[in-house]
């Protein structure tokens, strides 16, 4: 499959100090839907808006579609739609000159016929007419979505695209993506939402501190993404797990006196049941039993210690 992006060693300083971007390696495939997770300050947005142009990078290469983004930077960026976080657009302009004015923007030629089945696609037909002004905040993100394929881009980065929308609205966008994808557009979107990039996305990828930490299918992933936490206080610290129980890779925490399991929520057996038997047998007494998910951020750490894993495996 062809690899519409490719990001080699790719850096990137604040202020020459704070390091955004660190070595990043990255491809995409032509067509598909990649999900680009991580917590706030990983380096998401940073990522976009450089492979956009919007922001200089220190070292590296990146190229969009086989075409280096500084030595064909007028190419590349007529290959690129972005639809970033906030939602910045003339507030007394209609929907239907923001999205032509938008088309103009990268010197194509007027085409409203286009214009319109685009409109017509995102459901902003009937609002075509409306100021922006007007509009909910749900509609306005699908105008974001409109101009940034109004030049008919083969990429489009969507930043967030369900951030402080609801449910019903998500959904409706995630639609709006598949129909894309169907089109032949490739997307790269950043989420906080695991359930987004279980629901839409080929790939996924994590980043965080800079870095891209794990690329998997998203199959693969979701299912490390699916952990839980069982936290169990026992009335009498440990110092060590029992050589019986080692097979459940149990960790201690407070002290020596909680134990702290991790199970898959989407396994048919989560083993809880024979854990909690086992520690009986070891005459260990229950105090009191929670469960959480998993931080975002325990998860990249886990995954991030099985692929150095992977790495010194011979």
């Amino acid at each position: 499959m062809n690899q519409i992006i490719k990001i080699d060693n790719v850096s990137k300083f604040y202020n020459r100090k704070l390091k955004a971007l660190d070595e990043l390696n990255l491809n995409i495939d032509e067509g598909e839907i990649f999900a680009l997770l991580g917590p706030n300050g990983a380096g998401k947005s940073t990522l976009i808006n450089t492979i956009c142009g919007i922001l200089n990078f220190d070292s590296g290469t990146i190229k969009v579609n086989d075409l280096d983004i500084i030595k064909n930077y007028r190419q590349t960026r007529s290959l690129i739609g972005i639809v970033p976080q906030e939602l910045n657009l003339e507030a007394f302009e209609t929907v239907w000159n923001n999205v032509n004015y938008s088309r103009g923007l990268y010197g194509k030629s007027p085409n409203h016929k286009y214009i319109k089945s685009l409109l017509k696609e995102l459901s902003l037909w009937d609002k075509k007419d409306s100021k922006l002004r007007e509009l909910s905040g749900g509609m306005k993100r699908r105008v974001l979505i409109a101009k940034a394929l109004s030049h008919e881009p083969k990429v489009l980065f969507l930043d967030e695209p369900t951030a402080s929308v609801d449910v019903e609205l998500r959904k409706d966008m995630w639609k709006v993506v598949k129909r894309l994808k169907q089109k032949g557009v490739t997307i790269i979107l950043t989420t906080h939402y695991i359930e987004e990039a279980e629901e839409i996305a080929d790939r996924v990828g994590i980043i965080n501190n800079g870095k891209i930490i794990i690329v998997d299918e998203k199959s693969r992933l979701i299912k490390k993404l699916g952990q839980k936490i069982l936290k169990i206080e026992i009335n009498s610290k440990i110092d060590r797990i029992p050589k019986s129980l080692e097979i459940y890779n149990l960790q201690i925490s407070n002290k020596g006196k909680t134990i702290i399991y991790f199970y898959d929520t989407k396994s048919e057996r989560t083993g809880i049941t024979a854990l909690l038997s086992e520690l009986k047998n070891n005459g260990i007494q229950l105090k009191d039993i929670t469960t959480e998910q998993s931080s975002l951020e325990s998860i990249f750490l886990n995954l991030l210690k099985e692929s150095k894993n992977e790495l010194v495996r011979p």
